[in-house]
């Protein structure tokens, strides 16, 4: 008898996985096949990205002004307050910029997008679309993955600078250091692969939001209360697998990251 309850949970698992890998592919095939949404892609960019720029541009310097000191705090007991703009540059493009913004957007985008598919289920729209003849998954869910892998590097690159920006001031200001260290510093903490490794993350946060939250509202059921539990499990399984995707990229490209 213990067996049966594990193999119903084992044959449920590898069914969530086939039906996770074939929503997968077609969602990914479609962005390839025409017709295109472009008028939804660019609306889906606007609500998904532009309008989460304050969000970002905020956590960007508080991050920022956090890390300055602290690394001051850490530095200056070993008189290498000189250090402080490269350590900023290097902790703030490689890790803190793009974890913080990828969390923060899957509460806020992540979550919406499940609410909204979500809603669009459990009141038959998705099913009105496909009796019309339209495909749900293009006209759905392409345009919030193409916003998403677009914007998410865009929002990264916003959170670092002002980041930089707010270290900028902590340090010329509080800390003494010179405007031309800080700049020496930074540029000393900055390699190309530093910034394409930043926008590689950034871009594998962005499609698990997507992919991930889309789906949870795209199969949800049992009315307004499959909303709320899909989108909160939506938001729960995204931000665990940005976590696993961060673990995963720093052990895979931990070597050219100290060339």
């Amino acid at each position: 008898m213990p067996d049966r309850p594990a193999g119903s949970a084992v044959a449920s698992l590898l069914a969530t996985v086939g039906e996770v890998s074939v929503f997968g592919g077609k969602a990914a095939r479609q962005v390839f096949v025409p017709p295109f949404e472009f008028k939804e892609t660019v609306r889906q960019i606007y609500e998904l990205g532009v309008r989460s720029a304050p969000l970002i541009a905020v956590s960007g310097m508080a991050v920022g002004v956090v890390l300055s000191m602290h690394t001051r705090a850490s530095l200056e007991r070993f008189g290498a307050e000189s250090m402080i703009p490269s350590g900023l540059a290097i902790a703030l493009v490689r890790e803190t910029g793009p974890l913080t913004a990828a969390l923060l957007l899957s509460g806020r985008i992540g979550a919406g997008i499940g609410a909204e598919l979500g809603a669009m289920r459990v009141t038959e729209q998705i099913d009105a679309l496909e009796t019309l003849s339209y495909d749900p998954v293009a006209f759905l869910i392409v345009p919030r993955l193409i916003a998403c892998l677009v914007m998410l590097p865009c929002l990264v690159v916003l959170a670092d600078a002002t980041g930089l920006f707010s270290g900028y001031l902590v340090s010329v200001y509080v800390t003494k250091v010179t405007p031309q260290d800080f700049v020496t510093g930074v540029r000393l903490g900055f390699g190309t692969f530093q910034v394409v490794y930043s926008l590689l993350k950034a871009t594998l946060f962005g499609a698990a939001i997507a992919f991930v939250c889309s789906y949870e509202g795209f199969v949800t059921e049992a009315g307004a209360e499959g909303v709320g539990r899909s989108t909160a499990k939506a938001v729960v399984i995204t931000s665990v697998t940005i976590l696993i995707l961060d673990t995963l990229t720093a052990a895979l490209l931990a070597p050219y990251l100290q060339t």
